[in-house]
């Protein structure tokens, strides 16, 4: 007979058989799980993911996925063609290129033309020349020293120009007469009627000498800097501007067109400045020495030796000599003495410059030397002195020849 405590402890160790016994069979039923083939694994996963559906829905959906794989077959049709004629054309576009210029960077307002229509613009290069920087100061300088009184001072000739403010006044300033236009619009229909009124003016005075205009109400008030430099340069030479223009200055321009809808573009070179001889025309009409500068130039030289005979005749009594008549009277010194010496009468030395070393000490001598020509009962000299200083040979020689005609016969 078994103890109690015997009988306990062999309950337990049949529950631990039990307990072990349950685990065991856990394990292998969880392991089968394990030990399926790929293939059956897959197949299981894809039932648990999508379960089964009806026939009906399932032969839609074969006709949906038919119909689908005919319009990408369609689509990868349409690419590959489009693929082809993009080679074919980036192939031509290769075979092309050494024979265009390098299309510029063109600004979106750039590209905004109209069918057939075309527009300049400024080479970025051009730009940044520093002769046509040089151009620009002059231009500057100059119309803030015309229009120093009335307090108006230009930085920028692109910022400051284009709404015809600055130009109307520059142009009443030079010309004497004032304009029928607002003092101050801030509209642009405003502001190209007062353009559209000085540049009539201002093509009105240099009609008679068949000038080339380079600008346009439209040019200027879409600050053109070419344009505008053009118009500047117009009215200084016309006006004899007290200044000295750079000589030889170009920019190159880009000249856009649409033709078809297409943009196309071409380099063209403007040239702004000359010699300053060429550039000096000054506005006198024209009379004899025009017609022997252009259609007799082989006598000119006859003409310049008579006029240096009749000069050194008289400005040899001080020990002087002429040889070149445009340079030597630029700076107004002989020709104050001449005068002198042809009335008979002693210039004081503190009426001019004996040494003139800027411009305007030149123009005020050679302004002098009129000022005694008009004294001595002669018509005031058709040339301007600034003519004469710009060394404009046409110039020189129609105011000695004035002088030669007078006093030919003087001793």
């Amino acid at each position: 007979m078994t103890s109690p405590d015997t009988q306990n402890i062999s309950a337990v160790k049949i529950s631990s058989f039990f307990l072990l016994t349950d685990i065991t069979l856990t394990s292998a039923l969880l392991s089968v799980k394990f030990f399926t083939t790929p293939r059956e694994n897959a197949a299981a996963e894809q039932m648990a993911t999508n379960p089964a559906k009806p026939p009906g829905q399932t032969a839609k959906m074969k006709k949906d996925e038919s119909l689908l794989g005919k319009l990408g077959g369609t689509l990868v049709r349409k690419k590959k063609l489009k693929e082809v004629s993009d080679l074919q054309a980036e192939g031509k576009n290769t075979i092309n290129a050494p024979l265009l210029h390098p299309g510029p960077e063109l600004l979106p307002e750039d590209m905004l033309l109209e069918e057939n229509s075309e527009k300049t613009i400024l080479d970025p290069t051009s730009r940044e020349d520093l002769n046509f920087k040089d151009l620009q100061k002059v231009l500057i300088d100059w119309i803030n020293s015309e229009l120093e009184e009335d307090r108006i001072i230009v930085k920028d000739l692109e910022e400051d120009l284009y709404d015809g403010q600055v130009l109307q006044k520059l142009f009443e300033k030079l010309s004497g007469h004032k304009l029928n236009v607002a003092e101050v619009t801030q509209s642009e229909i405003g502001q190209k009627q007062k353009l559209q009124t000085v540049l009539e003016a201002v093509n009105g005075v240099l009609r008679p000498l068949d000038w080339s205009t380079e600008w346009s109400v439209d040019s200027i008030h879409s600050k053109n800097l070419v344009s505008i430099v053009y118009l500047l340069l117009a009215l200084a030479i016309y006006y004899v501007a007290p200044i000295r223009l750079p000589e030889h200055v170009s920019v190159k321009v880009i000249v856009i067109k649409k033709k078809e809808g297409i943009l196309q573009t071409a380099h063209v070179t403007k040239q702004l400045t000359s010699t300053t001889t060429d550039m000096m025309i000054g506005r006198s009409e024209r009379d004899a020495f025009d017609t022997l500068l252009d259609h007799a130039p082989d006598k000119l030289n006859v003409v310049k030796t008579s006029l240096i005979t009749f000069v050194n005749k008289h400005l040899n009594k001080l020990n002087l000599e002429v040889t070149e008549l445009e340079s030597q009277f630029a700076d107004g010194v002989y020709l104050v003495l001449l005068m002198g010496l042809l009335e008979n009468y002693f210039v004081p030395l503190y009426n001019f410059y004996l040494t003139p070393e800027s411009f305007e000490q030149k123009v005020h001598n050679v302004s002098f030397a009129f000022e005694l020509m008009q004294d001595g009962g002669l018509q005031k000299p058709k040339a301007r002195p600034e003519d004469v200083v710009n060394l404009n040979l046409k110039s020189t020689l129609r105011v000695l020849y004035n002088l030669f005609t007078n006093y030919k016969n003087s001793e």
